[in-house]
């Protein structure tokens, strides 16, 4: 599901050590005006009665070029009164504050579920934008099952309760992994690269690791928050480090 994109400064991008790219960025990462452009994806899990949506995109709260996923169930054929269940990777504003359209309706109008990973509730109801549904959040912790077909799978490090979602049908998987990668074309072949905005760098470098390992030796399709829309795709192995083929 489409929000948009943002650009974001090359110093996001963090070596070991804590330390920012200069002109020492590799050639393969493209930039627009010298800026990185990130896609940002939310994803929906339709499972023929109703649907799960991870993540909600950042409504009017941030970036002009996002907001757009109120477009997006209509681009999806999925009528939005469907979506019955949010479920968030984490609580940063790119994720959340689509709860809420520009306008000041809800986003879900029949809204039922809402699940927070359980170490950012207070994060979540810290948002004064979204103070009507601090009382619906509910904690989400790993290995909880949303339904028959989806599983949330703990991945700290961008934040402190990161969370993927695993969603299998007919003997595939899906793992939807929110913001695993920022930028593709640079962190997959280096997964050692980190966030300036992860909370911990080196624990979101070993969750990274582990994550593509994962995805790789288990063939399972991915979704990334910031994968270049629509952010669906492969991963495998490339010698010690890892490649990601989009659908």
């Amino acid at each position: 599901m489409r929000d948009g994109y943002v650009d974001m400064p090359v110093r996001r991008l963090r070596q070991p050590g804590d330390k920012p790219f200069g002109d020492d960025l590799p050639s393969q990462v493209p930039l627009f005006d010298g800026a990185l452009r990130l896609s940002v994806n939310a994803f929906a899990v339709d499972d023929g009665h109703e649907v799960t949506l991870i993540d909600t995109g950042s409504s009017n709260a941030w970036h002009p070029t996002m907001g757009l996923l109120p477009q997006a169930p209509s681009e999806a054929k999925i009528a939005v009164d469907r979506i019955r269940t949010v479920a968030l990777t984490h609580t940063h504003l790119d994720h959340i504050q689509g709860l809420i359209l520009p306008g000041g309706g809800d986003g879900f109008p029949l809204l039922s579920r809402l699940l927070v990973p359980r170490p950012e509730l207070d994060m979540f109801r810290s948002e004064a934008r979204l103070s009507r549904f601090h009382d619906q959040a509910l904690p989400l912790d790993p290995g909880r099952h949303l339904s028959a077909n989806i599983e949330a799978i703990a991945a700290p490090g961008h934040e402190i309760g990161h969370t993927c979602f695993r969603v299998t049908s007919s003997g595939e998987t899906v793992l939807a992994w929110g913001d695993l990668v920022h930028v593709p074309s640079l962190q997959f072949d280096r997964p050692e690269v980190a966030w300036e905005f992860d909370a911990d760098q080196e624990q979101a470098r070993a969750t990274r690791l582990r994550i593509l390992a994962l995805a790789a030796d288990n063939a399972w399709c991915v979704a990334g928050a910031h994968l270049d829309s629509p952010g669906v795709g492969r991963v495998s192995r490339s010698g010690t480090a890892f490649r990601f083929e989009p659908l």
